[in-house]
């Protein structure tokens, strides 16, 4: 907010013609004598915290000058970085009201062209300015919803509805956990989660100290675990049939519909200065698929239609407490598919569909159904309406379900899913989730041509197939930490491990062979060689440390056979390695087996370990 503070003989203005943005008025203008004038203009970011500080600034300046009577003047020349109108109003009436508890005051109309005479006194405290910036961080209607939003926490069985607090948890240790989570709503980390002493050991990922909290670098290892997850999932989406497209980083904060959408979304905002505007950067796919939307043309036989984006990155500016490791970013991964369906029973079609999809994408990552939880977020009129449905939903995995209920509908969606992680804090994660949304193609103007001519506005879907790629790989961390706890040895899936094989030679002389063998294998299998000099037990250790699924040892006798020694670490533990004799083209066939149906990426660090730097 920025504001000009004139003290004044008088100020007098003519009301003369009303803009689009006018708020109700009547009569002719209005005259002050003694004044204070402060004219104002309400800019991007403004809320009731920068009216706080706005009222102290004009309180001081009102009893320093000795000014008997206030006139609020709206005034957009102050400012190239102004709010919308209803923001402005809103605000200024707050301001006219909080000053009206001690002063005098009169505000000239908001959204009118006016001609105005002022009579400035001319003293040295007669002109002043003052700009004010809320000292608040963004937070939308829809937080400030979420946070007074009464909830009423169920479990999902084969009978129904159970109260949370009565369910028997002893056979789901696990929900009992994520239930405890979600109820208690403590969101805050005070101790750090074991994924990441394995993101820095295993140097995928680390914190970036030189960037904002939650902005994470990712060495080599970690650049390929993301860009195979990135590349399996488009993938996924793509044959699901949605569209890839591609749409801007940050938007018009002050653009009408994005500023009405962004109230409505549960999100805090990064927010970036512009040469005359503000902008925010996107933290969902949404803003640029509906606008897209909004500019074409749809009809029946479209429906339904998908549209999908691999944001990297999305951005919400999560609360710093909430920050650790790559289970919760201020910058991530998201890829993001939006449903463009005709009517309600359409949409939730494809919410049963794309609930499956998440099964089966979440499968191939490595989490089974029984290492997550389900959560359905849902108003009680859509539940009362839907109870075959929720039921449908509830005999795909035939586990009990999470169910939080609210009486009215708070946000844009009238139902949710999630797949939830919870790690070895207990903390939950989202992973998986779809919403159907009935909000936003009337506010994106999103319409559709039915079957009689007539346009329509369409059910809209959101969904990511796997939730954030960061979260999948913390997901796959923290569950090899269990791994760890039940006295397995930890892994990552075959076809996201960076390295696959490791050719380990007995001594410098058959170096040659293992890199011819390594060579042969690199179109389709991630194979390196240890030609350091170090002992072959150590070889063997740090390769186990490396996590390595295939760990091969070549000499003089592998050779003259034909075999190679394989320790296969899927198939040992902490106390006994197995391993195996193996032919060189039955050791590839195996792990393009594990690879099956997964994209490939060659090795992202060179192939003799004595040529790679260390990252930590």
């Amino acid at each position: 907010m920025k504001i000009l503070l004139i003290h004044a003989d008088f100020m007098e203005y003519e009301v003369k013609k009303k803009t689009k943005i006018a708020e109700p008025f009547e009569g002719k203008g209005g005259k002050s004598e003694e004044v204070l004038v402060v004219f104002t203009a309400v800019e991007n970011g403004d809320d009731s915290n920068t009216v706080e500080a706005a009222l102290k600034e004009i309180s001081e300046v009102f009893e320093k000058v000795g000014a008997e009577r206030l006139m609020i003047y709206p005034y957009a020349h102050l400012s190239s970085n102004l709010s919308d109108a209803d923001t402005a109003v809103k605000l200024l009436r707050e301001l006219e009201d909080q000053l009206s508890k001690k002063y005098e005051v009169h505000r000239s109309p908001f959204g009118w062209y006016k001609a105005f005479r002022i009579s400035c006194k001319g003293h040295p405290l007669s002109e002043l300015s003052r700009e004010l910036k809320s000292e608040s961080k963004e937070v939308t209607e829809a937080l400030k919803a979420e946070e007074k939003a009464e909830s009423y926490w169920y479990i999902y069985t084969e009978n129904g509805l159970v109260d949370a607090k009565s369910f028997d948890y002893s056979n789901h240790e696990n929900l009992r956990k994520f239930v405890n989570y979600e109820i208690m709503k403590k969101r805050t980390v005070d101790q750090t989660p074991p994924h990441v002493e394995y993101m820095k050991r295993l140097q995928i990922a680390d914190y970036e100290p030189a960037s904002d909290s939650g902005h994470m670098r990712f060495y080599p290892k970690g650049r390929l675990i993301k860009r195979l997850l990135e590349d399996y999932v488009t993938d996924r989406c793509i044959s699901y049939g949605a569209m890839e497209v591609e749409t801007p980083l940050m938007y018009d904060r002050g653009h009408p519909t994005l500023r009405k959408y962004l109230e409505r979304f549960p999100a805090r905002q990064y927010i970036v200065e512009g040469d005359k505007r503000e902008f925010f950067l996107r933290f969902a796919a949404c803003f640029g698929q509906f606008l897209m939307s909004h500019d074409s043309t749809i009809t029946y036989r479209n429906l339904p239609l998908l549209m999908y984006e691999l944001t990297r990155y999305s951005f919400r500016k999560e609360q710093r407490g909430e920050l650790v490791g790559l289970r919760r970013l201020r910058a991530f991964t998201m890829p993001d598919m939006h449903t463009i369906a005709s009517d309600i029973e359409q949409a939730k079609d494809e919410f049963i569909k794309q609930f499956k999809l998440g099964i089966e994408v979440l499968r191939d990552i490595g989490l089974e159904p029984e290492e997550y939880e389900i959560a359905i977020r849902i108003t009680k009129e859509f539940y009362e309406d839907n109870r075959d449905f929720i039921h449908d939903l509830y005999n795909i995995l035939k586990k009990p379900v999470l169910i939080e209920m609210w009486d009215f509908r708070f946000f844009y969606f009238i139902i949710k899913f999630e797949f939830n992680f919870v790690d070895a804090l207990e903390k939950a994660s989202a992973l998986t989730t779809v919403q159907i949304d009935v909000e936003n193609a009337e506010r994106y103007g999103i319409t559709y041509v039915d079957e009689d001519g007539k346009k329509r506005y369409p059910y809209l879907l959101h969904c990511s197939a796997s939730g954030a790629i960061e979260r999948c790989i913390y997901s796959i961390l923290e569950k090899a930490h269990f791994q760890a706890e039940k006295g397995l040895l930890p892994m990552l899936p075959v076809w996201l491990s960076p390295t696959q094989l490791r050719i380990i030679p007995v001594s410098e002389k058959y170096n040659k062979s293992a890199v011819e063998i390594a060579e042969d294998m690199k179109n389709c299998v991630r194979a390196d060689v240890d030609d350091r000099n170090e002992t072959l037990g150590k070889k063997i250790r740090d390769a186990s440390r490396e996590w390595i699924p295939y760990i091969a040892v070549i000499g003089e006798k592998e050779i003259s056979e034909g075999f190679l020694t394989v320790t296969v670490r899927e198939e040992s533990n902490q106390k006994q390695q197995k391993k195996v004799s193996m032919k060189i083209n039955e050791l590839r066939e195996r792990i393009l087996n594990d690879n099956k149906g997964k994209p490939f990426k060659p090795l992202p660090l060179p192939l003799l370990l004595s040529r790679r730097p260390s990252f930590r």
